[in-house]
This record gives structure tokens, sequence and C-alpha cells, in this order.
């Protein structure tokens, strides 16, 4: 009975994943359900998945082939009497989406297959080291729930040999306390690939509610692919305008300010953070900036390409510049950017003119495999 509950269970998974699948751009392009998001699963509303039930009728209701009529009667006693839509509420339930926890791997899963993305190369090896216990010796003493019984029993069959009391014909060994064996183990540390993301972002008066909302939800899937890459990975939030400064993960999703663009700001400070907490030979570094690509002046812009240049690109595994459409911005600095370092393979850039962009713009971050 429970391998059959098992196999309806996945054969269940299966279709769930099929559906998100087949509605992943719909979901990327609609980031409404990101705020369902827990520790580890999101709750995402798959239409059009029928759940067999059983509805049952009134016995004392009759059916067809019960009561008076004559063959070839109209079931139901004729045709039905217009209504004037004034009626009371029905008691029937109509047809509603069904939602189903998935987790951020099963997430992060389907959006590498259906955009995709290559797994990423590690920038080198990691000297950060975690811990990890194997049980690799055995030794006489420990707690019973280490006991290892095999062993055990080794040291009592060749204790009973070696005494001349074991009998072929009947094959019983009893251990005694000196022949108990248990496991042991010893800590290992092993290299962990560790990664962090800075977001920065453009809130100048230019980058409205929509522009956010399309940072807010390309950030989210590119988190959820990069945690599946990386056994640790931190974010850390940057917003700008004029000046930049640090804040955390609502602040940087929710916040409305207005006023001019110096973007050379944001790199700074993210050059700063990276030197003091994470060490290129260390860390694998994923910068994203997000704008309307409108800086306050060709000396910023300046400025801002010989941060790259020289600073933020050696150290980094990817740079993301996305420059989200806006009716308000000049849209200039995707222009800059390309034309002094769009030989970098490190540098990409990705112009994201809607929602219906965001899949695309996901693409062209991730779909080099850095």
């Amino acid at each position: 009975m429970g391998l059959k509950i098992d196999q309806d269970h996945a054969r269940f998974r299966g279709i769930v994943r099929g559906k998100i699948r087949q509605n992943l751009r719909q979901y990327i392009s609609h980031g409404e359900f990101i705020g369902r998001k827990g520790s580890d699963t999101v709750s995402i509303p798959v239409a059009h998945i029928d759940i067999p039930r059983f509805q049952f009728g009134d016995r004392q209701r009759g059916g067809v082939g019960q009561g008076a009529g004559e063959p070839g009667d109209p079931i139901g006693g004729g045709e039905p009497e217009p209504g004037d839509g004034q009626g009371a509420a029905g008691s029937e339930p109509a047809d509603h989406a069904l939602e189903v926890e998935v987790t951020l791997d099963e997430l992060a899963a389907i959006l590498g297959e259906e955009l995709e993305l290559p797994r990423i190369e590690d920038k080198g090896k990691s000297r950060l080291r975690s811990k990890k216990d194997r049980y690799t010796a055995v030794r006489r003493v420990g707690p019973e729930s280490l006991r290892h019984f095999k062993r055990t029993y080794r040291e009592g069959l060749k204790r009973m040999i070696a005494a001349g009391t074991f009998r072929p014909d009947r094959p019983v060994v009893v251990p005694v306390p000196e022949d108990r064996r248990f496991r042991s183990w010893k800590t290992d540390r092993e290299p962990v690939a560790n990664a962090v993301i800075v977001y920065m972002m453009d809130v100048s008066g230019s980058m409205g509610d929509e522009q956010k909302e399309i940072v807010r939800a390309e950030s989210f899937w590119i988190d959820t692919w990069l945690r599946s890459q990386y056994q640790g990975l931190e974010s850390r939030f940057i917003v700008h305008d004029a000046a930049a400064r640090e804040v955390d993960r609502e602040t940087f999703f929710h916040t409305r300010e207005s006023g001019g663009t110096m973007i050379s700001s944001a790199y700074k400070l993210c050059l700063e953070l990276l030197e003091e907490h994470y060490p290129a030979d260390e860390w694998n570094v994923y910068p994203f900036h997000f704008s309307d690509g409108d800086n306050w002046s060709v000396d910023d812009t300046r400025a801002s390409i010989e941060l790259l240049d020289q600073h933020l690109l050696p150290r980094v595994n990817l740079f993301g510049y996305g420059q989200v459409e806006s009716p308000y911005g000049s849209g200039q600095f995707v222009k800059d950017l390309r034309e002094a370092l769009g030989h970098d393979a490190r540098l990409v850039t990705s112009e994201i003119r809607d929602k219906d962009g965001i899949a695309q713009s996901i693409k062209d971050f991730l779909g080099k495999g850095r």
C-alpha cells in the first residue's frame, strides 16, 4: 500500500513539475508568488490540475429512469426557464488554482532546464573549509548507538574459534563485553565553494515602481539559481542615487527615493565591501547592477568604467549590468559600457524592456556558466 502511495505521489509531483515548467516564463514575468516564499520552499498557484473527487447525490431525489414520464421526454422536465441574474449565491465551488509547495532546489532545476542554464564552473578552489564527521575507524569503547554489529560478531567468532567452543553444527555466537566494537569518527575539513551576490540598484527619480518590480523578480530567480550551485551564498544590497548606501533586503525592494544619479558611488561601495569581507581567492563574486542607464555626467561614467576595468572585473566571476527601460531614463550607460568593456567576458549586459524580458535577461546573465 505504501509503495502505491509513493508511486502516486511521485506521479503527481511529475505532473506539477510539468505544469510549472510549462508556465515558468509567466511566473518569472509576474513575481507576485515571491511573497509566498518560505525558508526553503515557495508556494506556487498551478491551474488546471484535475483532482479526482466523489460527489454524492440525494437518495430522495431520484434519478434517470425513475419517476413519471414517457420515452423521449426531455430529462429535467423540459426547457429551463431563463433567470434574471438576481438569484441568491450558489453553494457549489468554482474552479480555483491549486497552490503547491515546491522546494527552491526543485524550482532551480526547472529554471535550469527551461532556460538551458549550464552548471556554474567555480572560480578556483575556495580556501574556506567546513567540518564534516566521517565514521572511518573502529574502537573498543563507545556508546551503544554506535556499536558496530558486524565487527562485534566477528570478534566473538574469532574468540570462540580460538577457545575451541564454536560448534559448526550449531553456529551460535554470543558476544561478551570484550568483543564489542564501536564505530569511531574523525573530522575532515573540506573546501566549501562560497559565493556572494552584491545587488546594486539605481533608486533615482527615474526608477519607478514598475522598474523596481522587474529588479525584484529577476533578483529572486538569480538568487534561486545561484543558491542551487553553491553550498553557501550571501547577499548584500546597495541602493544609490547621487550617493550610495548599503541596506537590507526589505529596504532594497521597497525604498522610494529620488534625486540625481552617480553610478560610480555604487561601484565604490561595492569594491569596499568586497575588499573588506570577501577576498577574491576565497569567494566567488557576482555583482549585479540595475539602472535605467541615466548617469549624472560623462565624467562619472568614465569613473565608473575605470572602477570596473581596474578593480571590480579582475576579482569577480561575472559582473551583470541590467538596464531597465524607463520613460525617463536616457539609456546611454549600457552603450558606453559595451563600447569600453564589451571585449571582457566577465561583463555581461542585458536590456530589460518590460516584465516579459526578465527570462531572457536571466539567460543573458547566467547562460555562460561562470
